[in-house]
């Protein structure tokens, strides 16, 4: 069993900032890639960022520039920072990992979300 729980959403103006952070806690081997996510109301869950074990990040379009995720591995947290946010960057915010069981097995979770509204 995978935990994820994120934290470090709300309510901001444009322009500003917030860091999101997810813990990931249970019972497993090891964690490989680690992420975000958002959904914005109507829309499809789309990438945001994404970090593997060995340091390697992903960037989404639209974000390229503002948000910087970063890990933890130690703590098997995951964070975003998100500068310079827009109206358009709306919506529930997911973390995400690939989890390696103890079968070696590969397990995709996901935390429950956490909403960040960008007001204009």
């Amino acid at each position: 069993q995978v935990q994820l729980v994120e934290s470090g959403g709300g309510l901001v103006q444009a322009g500003g900032s917030l860091r999101l952070s997810c813990v990931a806690s249970g019972s497993f081997r090891s964690i490989n890639a680690m992420g975000w996510y958002r959904q914005a109301i109507g829309k499809q869950r789309e990438l945001v960022a994404t970090s593997t074990s060995g340091g390697s990040t992903n960037y989404a379009d639209p974000v390229k520039g503002r948000f910087t995720i970063s890990r933890d591995n130690a703590k098997n947290t995951v964070y975003l920072q998100m500068n310079s946010l827009k109206p358009d960057d709306t919506a529930v915010y997911y973390c995400n990992a690939a989890v390696r069981t103890w079968a070696w097995d590969i397990i995709n979770s996901w935390g429950q979300g956490t909403q960040v509204t960008v007001s204009s």
